[in-house]
């Protein structure tokens, strides 16, 4: 009973936050400078046209009954129109996600052996020179922005190495393969900028266990060095990481603007980057909305997680 009441707890205080999130972006974008109208019928507009736009918008009502309005359109899954393309936010947004969701699924692949490789490779030649190389090669990449990065890659693979394309355009005509050409360079900037901040951790995490007692136990019964390593070290190395992976996972909604933008990828960091510039506000307040539901949503998980696994919590 008492589990279930934490779940309640941390159930409702999600529901809280994203409400508290919906008035601030909502209200924080309403005094920003400029006018849709203004915007969509450019400076030489009427008064009587602006005034008319305005009107078929609904901006001429109180700012609260717009407020509630856009509230209760987000509960029933209606994300309003672009006031820009006078499209279905729904329907923009549908392409957008899915195509960031593959992205992040690909950046994820290469995270996972960009991340164990590295870190096994260190703990098993502790202080040697391949440990010191690969230290260095990550204390570089982890000071490195995300864009700089992603300019190098660019350099490498489309100038020096031309294998890949500078521009990541893809549509709902795109085959399978040109799907995967485009976004090979977007997520292998995401999945190095999220490895490096795994490799130390599990490096450190593996040559700890390594020298723990059931290890050296498991040495001494005959086992190889390899099935030690797979079957008892690693296994519990990376118990411990999964905390930075979640980190990482959530970096994902924000890191992935940047590097969109730098590959001109038609994914849902564009098109809140593109949506500020227009100041379409429906699909902005959509974007961050789903932006904050997911990261919400994951720390939830997190949290439940959590509760059902560790005693002491639903003890205290």
């Amino acid at each position: 009973m008492q589990i279930w009441l934490l779940i309640t707890r941390r159930l409702l205080l999600s529901a809280a936050t994203l409400l508290l999130v919906s008035a601030f972006v909502f209200f924080v974008l309403e005094v920003l400078p400029g006018d849709v109208a203004t915007r969509i019928l450019g400076r030489d507009a009427t008064p009587d046209s602006l005034q008319v736009l305005r009107e078929q918008l609904g901006l001429n009502q109180p700012v609260l009954v717009r407020y509630l309005t856009w509230l209760g359109g987000l509960l029933t899954g209606d994300f309003g129109q672009s006031l820009v393309s006078n499209r279905s936010v729904s329907e923009i947004l549908a392409p957008r996600i899915f195509n960031t969701l593959a992205l992040s699924l690909y950046a994820f692949v290469l995270y996972l052996p960009l991340t164990i490789i590295p870190a096994v490779i260190q703990a098993l030649n502790r202080d040697r020179a391949a440990d010191q190389a690969l230290s260095v090669v990550t204390l570089v990449l982890l000071s490195m922005p995300d864009f700089l990065l992603a300019t190098i890659l660019l350099l490498m693979f489309v100038l020096w190495i031309p294998v890949l394309p500078a521009i990541s355009l893809v549509d709902e005509s795109s085959s399978f393969a040109e799907y995967m050409s485009a976004m090979t360079l977007p997520a292998l900037t995401l999945a190095i900028v999220m490895a490096v901040y795994a490799v130390r951790m599990l490096r450190d995490n593996l040559i700890e266990v390594l020298d723990s007692d059931y290890v050296r136990m498991a040495e001494l019964k005959g086992l190889s060095r390899l099935r030690v390593l797979l079957r008892h070290a690693l296994p519990n190395a990376l118990v411990p990481t999964l905390n930075v992976t979640a980190l990482n996972l959530a970096y994902l909604i924000g890191g992935v603007v940047v590097v969109e933008k730098v590959f001109s990828y038609p994914g849902f960091g564009t098109l809140l980057v593109d949506s500020l510039q227009l100041r379409d506000l429906p699909v902005i307040e959509a974007t961050v909305m789903i932006a904050a539901l997911v990261y919400v949503g994951a720390n939830l998980v997190a949290d439940i997680g959590a509760i059902l696994l560790n005693p002491r919590l639903r003890t205290n």
